[in-house]
């Protein structure tokens, strides 16, 4: 018996297995039944509630979908082997209560279980995201996950525009775009989702119609109103991640708060004149637990301290380089590809044409993503624009 065999017969005798008729009924009760094929394995169906999470992710992101450690996990693959290793894998992870589904997907079928199948793409979503279906990582599996994503968009000024139009064209199906504020010329010297035969119009109606322009293929709900505590949860449900291009603290504030409350990642950019910045705030990130926007910075400055955000001043080109990388950003958070800016400060010095990272820790009394924290209250802070600092600059401008 070859060394593998004989794992083989060891995990078999310590690790539960079970019909798929016995899996499915557990399912019904309350398991999490998680496929680990990878992507292309999909094709022909997964087995009906089934969460796909490949093999390759499964240590990674599996306290995100699985956070108790004494639930019931059902693991399947297409036979039945891959999953015994998942299952072992578990354990040693601490849950208790991990078993697999014998025969996998393959017996499943045979035995007329219901399955799930894939949504297909259209002959002219091929033609439209052809590039991205030759990406590994990507291809068509990672294309549906783009196109069933929803985005909060905080702000359609200089970091939203850009963000918006690159997650627009690659296909994010749902954007959700807030902003009061009305076009002014002087933000057409940054601001590109916007046009002069505009001025006057909302802003979130005028990105509505440029991101339809782009890619009449997704939704985007242009929703003109002040973020404030009354309505922040209600416009981020449903949402995966929150873009956060707002200029103002009392609102960047608001974000991360509701952000850490609600377990998303916050996509947070800002800049001023030649230089931005750009961080990713999840202190529940799975892979690596990072700080959120106020571990670093616990209160905002007195307002008398900042200066105006229109006196500071932006080149106007660097809201693109910011906004994009927002994208970016977002669209690895979607597909669960790389490693996002947790507990990582990137900032951009355009005039010495240079990137450099600051590591960020977690503030462990931080007064709101702290270990135990309960209070979950929304903190008034006043409007005001950011001193020229690492850190605090002006958002979108």
């Amino acid at each position: 018996m070859s060394v593998r065999q004989e794992r083989i017969e060891r995990l078999r005798a310590e690790i539960a297995e079970l019909a798929p008729r016995e899996a499915a009924a557990l399912r019904a009760a309350g398991a999490v039944l998680i496929d680990v094929r990878e992507a292309e394995e999909l094709v022909a169906g997964s087995p009906a509630g089934a969460v796909h999470l490949p093999r390759g992710f499964l240590e990674l992101r599996i306290e995100e979908l699985v956070p108790e450690l004494d639930r019931t996990v059902l693991l399947s693959c297409q036979t039945g082997l891959r999953s015994l290793f998942a299952a072992d894998n578990l354990r040693r992870l601490g849950y208790r209560d991990v078993r697999s589904v014998a025969g996998g997907f393959a017996r499943w079928r045979s035995e007329g279980l219901p399955i799930d199948l894939p949504r297909g793409l259209s002959t002219q979503e091929r033609e439209r995201y052809g590039r991205h279906l030759l990406v590994p990582g990507v291809g068509e599996s990672g294309q549906r996950k783009l196109l069933d994503a929803r985005v909060l968009l905080v702000g359609a000024g200089g970091l939203g525009s850009p963000a918006a139009l690159y997650l627009a064209a690659a296909g994010v199906g749902h954007l959700r775009v807030v902003d009061f504020d009305v076009v002014e010329r002087s933000n057409l010297q940054r601001q590109i989702l916007h046009a002069d035969d505009r001025i006057g119009q909302g802003k979130a109606e005028s990105a509505r119609r440029s991101l339809l322009a782009l890619n009449p293929g997704i939704a985007v709900e242009p929703i003109a109103v002040r973020l404030d505590a009354t309505n922040v949860e209600a416009l981020m449900a449903d949402c995966q991640v929150v873009l956060d291009g707002t200029d103002n603290f009392a609102t960047r504030y608001l974000v991360n708060d509701a952000c850490v409350k609600l377990g998303i990642p916050n996509v947070h950019g800002a800049i001023h004149r030649f230089e931005g910045q750009v961080s990713t705030f999840w202190p529940q990130s799975p892979g690596r637990r990072g700080p959120c926007y106020r571990c670093l910075f616990p209160s905002p400055p007195p307002a008398d301290l900042a200066p105006n955000c229109a006196e500071a001043g932006v080149l106007g080109v660097l809201p693109g380089v910011i906004g994009t990388l927002q994208a970016v950003e977002t669209i690895k958070l979607i597909l669960g590809l790389g490693d996002p800016l947790v507990g990582r400060l990137l900032v951009y010095d355009a005039l010495a044409a240079r990137f450099f990272e600051l590591e960020q820790a977690r503030d462990p009394s931080c007064a709101r993503c702290a270990d135990g924290r309960t209070d979950s209250a929304y903190e008034s802070v006043e409007t005001s624009c950011a001193p020229a600092a690492v850190g605090r600059l002006p958002g979108s401008g």
